[in-house]
């Protein structure tokens, strides 16, 4: 193999009120022709900071303050990028390394076409004509697997799906043929099935290109799949590298053993996940202190033995159920012509019937528009049904409406999907989680309810000085966390959690899912848990569904639909999930 990139003692730090951050801290590793080296931690771990420090992407006041980054020519030439200027390091950038970014949404431009923009980077790079550059697009996406490639030139990105976008980020990224692909978190919050297609993609177009990857992940289940060698970060520093084989069999450090540990195994039952703090306890200076635990242990102190599970559905299922769903239908209109007239409709969810019993957590999985998300708000009614029942301790949801819907409400609630888009970015988060107490009443006056909104942020370990900040000052798993405090205000018996940690760190995940069983068993709530991970859904549940547009498609103990699916579609969502090693 020939060398491609080599980075040495690599430190970029950005200046701040407070003292200058070192958000990458000495950094080396090389990357070959035809290589993957995965680069994985938390968030805050410098990883996408090494990504764009190599690729010259870093804003001022931001600056890389020491090492190299070389990129090595197939000629033999060598070139310091960190020594570039700004015209010289676009002729690299783009054309010699190419980057996909974390969320496509956002790097996509929302007013331009998905074609336009891909065909504009081969106009600039490569000096194609307007025809020879939508011409060489529609072969790209055709290349990417994107259906109707040449109806999706003229697409807008809201006009595609998430995977979709995914693949119109990576045909641009290899639309000038590079040697090198960094990929940043290219599969996060993406379906089990999409993000398999997605990584098959990228080892396709890279065994044909013999491109170096770089793949930037949180999600060890996924550097198993894709990479030869892995670099794993901790607060901006390379804490252990070698093959994956090697790390992931024999980990050294106590941080790379709470990684692997923290992802929810698929062979056994764990009464709760292994977090950080079970194999390295941090100093208020900075340093920390590894504890001698091995992962194995550690994950079998934790496992729940059949008897125990037994006992526990046993007492569950001899009660009546708490909600009874009976043929819920959600149906869109599809209307055309001039007069709107109704032609057909999308069945978003289309006759679901199940019961869900006190103190149970049913885990609802399935792709991105099986219609879960949509079930779970239409039995609280922030969507009407088309038709069905919904019965919450006697009562039908469907037939309360104004002061008699509202009273009930408190009794369910939802943490949504992404907790920054549902707080209030002007109201500090103690008001926020105080605010459903004021709507309800809850509570003599402010000063109590201030009370017990304190106690709610020490509830899911947050702090009182907390109170008066603001959501962009958190954490995602800390604005989580607030979510989780607001739905609580309320004192509810019953929580629908759509899609509560998809997007999180699977060490952040693996706290908030403690935290979730840790407040279930306090204060007797039942949850119906909602999500597309199926390792995630299977640690929570005692009882699983898994929909396929808007129905049914199997139900049952979690356990026993892991161990032998009956539905093909099932199988392949099973087949999915990242085996690791």
């Amino acid at each position: 193999m020939s060398r491609l990139l080599t980075v040495e003692g690599l430190r970029t730090v950005f200046p701040t009120d407070h003292g200058e951050v070192t958000a990458v801290n000495d950094v080396n590793f090389t990357l070959d022709r035809g290589e993957t080296i995965g680069i994985v931690g938390e968030s805050g771990s410098g990883k996408s900071v090494t990504s764009l420090s190599i690729m010259r992407l870093i804003t001022a006041p931001g600056k890389i303050a020491g090492g190299s980054v070389t990129f090595h020519k197939s000629s033999g030439e060598k070139t310091e990028l960190t020594s570039l200027n700004a015209s010289d390091i676009r002729r690299y950038r783009g054309k010699e390394i190419a980057m996909i970014f974390q969320e496509p949404m956002t790097s996509l431009n929302p007013v331009l076409t998905c074609g336009f923009q891909v065909a504009e980077a081969l106009r600039l790079h490569l000096g194609l004509s307007k025809k020879a550059a939508k011409a060489r697009t529609i072969e790209l996406f055709e290349q990417v697997k994107l259906p109707r490639a040449a109806q999706l030139y003229d697409a807008y990105p809201h006009e595609i799906s998430g995977g979709q976008k995914q693949r119109v980020m990576i045909a641009m990224a290899i639309s000038c043929d590079p040697s090198i692909l960094i990929a940043d978190e290219p599969t996060t919050a993406l379906d089990v099935t999409v993000q398999k297609t997605i990584l098959e993609l990228l080892k396709t177009i890279q065994r044909e290109r013999d491109m170096g990857m770089l793949f930037i992940t949180h999600d060890l289940g996924v550097i198993a799949e894709i990479a030869d060698k892995v670099v794993v970060m901790y607060k901006g520093k390379a804490v252990e590298q070698g093959s994956v084989r090697e790390v992931f069999s024999n980990p050294k450090h106590p941080y790379t053993k709470s990684l692997l540990a923290c992802r929810p195994p698929l062979d056994k039952r764990l009464r709760q996940l292994p977090v950080v703090s079970d194999f390295m306890r941090e100093n208020s200076d900075g340093t920390f202190t590894a504890l001698e635990k091995e992962v194995g242990a550690t994950v079998n102190d934790y496992v729940i033995t059949g008897e125990e599970r037994k006992q526990h559905l046993t007492e569950i299922y001899r009660q009546s159920p708490i909600l009874q769903v009976r043929n819920i239908k959600t149906w869109f209109p599809v209307k055309r012509g001039l007069f709107g007239r109704v032609h057909d409709h999308v069945k978003a969810v289309d006759d679901v019937t199940f019961d869900v019993f006190p103190g149970e957590t049913l885990g609802l999985v399935g792709e991105s528009g099986c219609g879960k998300t949509t079930l779970g708000r239409t039995i609280i009614r922030l969507i009407e049904p088309t038709s069905g029942e919904v019965i919450f301790k006697g009562k039908n949801f469907a037939e309360l409406h104004g002061s008699a819907l509202r009273a009930m409400r408190k009794h369910i609630q939802i943490i949504f999907q992404d907790p920054y888009s549902s707080l209030n970015p002007r109201m500090t988060i103690g008001n926020a989680i105080m605010e459903p107490m004021q709507v309800h009443r809850l509570h003599a006056n402010n000063s109590v309810r201030k009370e017990k909104v304190v106690e709610l942020l020490r509830k899911v370990s947050l702090k009182s000085e907390h109170f008066d900040r603001y959501p962009h000052e958190f954490s995602g798993g800390q604005r989580q966390r607030i979510c989780i405090a607001r739905a609580l205000a309320l004192e509810p018996q019953f929580i629908i959690c759509d899609e509560s940690v998809s997007a999180l760190d699977v060490s952040v995940q693996a706290q908030v899912l403690n935290l979730l069983n840790e407040l279930k068993r306090e204060l007797g709530l039942t949850y119906i848990f909602i999500s597309h991970d199926l390792s995630v859904v299977k640690f929570m549940s005692d009882n699983m569904i898994v929909m396929n547009k808007g129905c049914i498609e199997e139900m049952g103990d979690p356990d026993e639909i892991y161990a032998s699916p009956k539905s093909e579609y099932t199988k392949r969502l099973i087949a999915a999930i990242p085996a690791g090693l």
